[in-house]
């Protein structure tokens, strides 16, 4: 079986990871997604607590996840 090269396909990820930041009084989640071309950073919203934020982080991460399977899910 032959593997594809992933500098053939610039549009496929290759990884992805959540990060989380205080900005303004406010935890905000970051979504970062890795392409062959380079890494792409997303933010996706603000709330008012560090646990909060660290929940939804995981849920994006995951989500994200779900369509790609990914050999480092980037922990």
């Amino acid at each position: 079986m032959n593997a594809e090269n992933p500098s053939e396909h610039p549009d496929t990820p290759l990884g992805v990871t959540t990060l989380i930041g205080y900005e303004r009084g406010e935890w905000v989640v970051y979504l970062e997604i890795a392409f062959p071309d380079g890494v792409r950073r997303h933010r996706i919203r603000a709330y008012r607590t560090r646990r909060m934020a660290e929940m939804a982080a995981d849920m994006y991460r995951r989500g994200a996840m779900r369509d790609i399977p990914f050999q480092n899910e980037g922990l």
